[in-house]
């Protein structure tokens, strides 16, 4: 077993997932409604208009409830849900406990987000792997009374897959042995990275299933997608996949906000004065984590819901307001802005963290 430092090679990979994580956040908090239909988002308002659902417990997740509902739209379909404001301190916090139990077994962990990490299982044999999991999942349980399900496999794609039938609370391995009976039969979307419009894209062409898209000729997948795209999807349907966990501290590469209107805006004083809004915010944060933004990029949803996103490089990276907020504005510009707009959002892309060569600060 080969291992450098910051990453490491392994066998075995674990996708620990922590099920309805938000929600079980808050039944924590919350012991009343356990059993109950719960779900999180917005101010917990379910008359709010144009916010949704970042979180449904399972009892709510039997009415159809999903994250990215409209919270109106889960209020009808479950009345006797109750709704919860986000907090996403707590859910921070309560993600911190977790990495730090995964972390102290050893093994290298890399964080995929609040609710999900990759563990690279340093272990002799599938069986070993198991043995950790159920390790992982009483640790997890006993230090923070969290539930996690657990994929196996020997790459973090199909680990990722794996856990998706190991829920609620479960653990499930895919292998080379196991993957196309398992997995031949069923929708490409069932590959995680493969969504709704891939899917599209290659029932074009004839490709419904798994198997179908792992027989595919390489050709016809370089020809549709792109030499990279198209390689890599081939590579998912077939079980492959990345085998490397990072223990490096997550960095983020952007940061953003949005913002969803109570009523579509017409006016264009206002998408501006919003978008000015939206900049400063976001690069307030970037200066804060002591970042710097190259390039700028504003999304626009009408009220149609068409949804577009343009994006442009600044002539030198830097962390001048003037310089990002006009920049954002002239963005703006390139949109043919004659229906309504539903929702705005900036988003700055930043150069990496260890390279600040040419930046232009507010001093300069």
């Amino acid at each position: 077993m080969n291992v450098v430092t910051d990453r490491a090679r392994t066998a075995w990979i674990l996708h620990v997932d922590l099920d309805q994580f938000l929600a079980s956040v808050e039944l924590q908090r919350h012991p009343e409604l356990v059993g109950l239909p719960v779900i999180v988002g917005g101010n917990g308002d379910p008359t709010e208009p144009r916010k949704v659902v970042t979180c449904a417990s399972y009892e709510a997740r039997r009415f159809g409830v999903h994250a990215g509902m409209p919270l109106r739209a889960a209020a009808r379909r479950c009345s006797a849900a109750i709704f919860l404001p986000s907090d996403p301190a707590a859910y921070q916090a309560a993600s911190d406990r977790v990495m730090e139990v995964l972390r102290g077994l050893g093994h290298p962990v890399e964080v995929a987000g609040w609710d999900e990490a990759y563990v690279g299982a340093q272990v002799a044999c599938l069986q070993e792997a198991f043995e950790l999991a159920r390790q992982v999942r009483g640790l997890v349980t006993a230090a923070t009374g969290l539930s996690c399900s657990v994929g196996i496999s020997d790459n973090k794609q199909r680990a990722k897959v794996a856990t998706g039938f190991a829920k609620p609370a479960g653990i499930h391995a895919l292998t080379e042995d196991n993957w196309m009976s398992t997995m031949g039969d069923l929708s490409v979307e069932a590959l995680w990275g493969v969504g709704p419009k891939t899917t599209k894209k290659l029932a074009a062409i004839g490709i419904t299933t798994v198997s179908d898209l792992a027989s595919t000729d390489p050709s016809v997948l370089r020809s549709a997608f792109g030499p990279g795209t198209g390689l890599w999807i081939l590579l998912l349907a077939k079980g492959g996949g990345d085998t490397t966990v990072s223990t490096e501290p997550w960095v983020p590469r952007s940061r953003s906000h949005v913002v969803t209107f109570d009523r579509d805006l017409t006016d264009r004083a206002e998408m501006d004065a919003a978008v000015v809004q939206l900049a400063r915010r976001t690069l307030a944060e970037v200066i804060e984590q002591q970042r710097v933004v190259s390039r700028v990029a504003v999304t626009v949803r009408t009220s149609s819901f068409y949804t577009r996103t343009k994006i442009r490089k600044l002539p030198f990276p830097t962390v001048v307001a003037e310089s990002v907020v006009s920049t954002a504005l002239d963005v703006l510009d390139r949109f043919d802005l004659d229906r309504p707009v539903r929702l705005l959002g900036v988003r700055l892309e930043l150069v990496p963290a260890d390279d600040r060569s040419g930046a232009v600060t507010p001093a300069d």
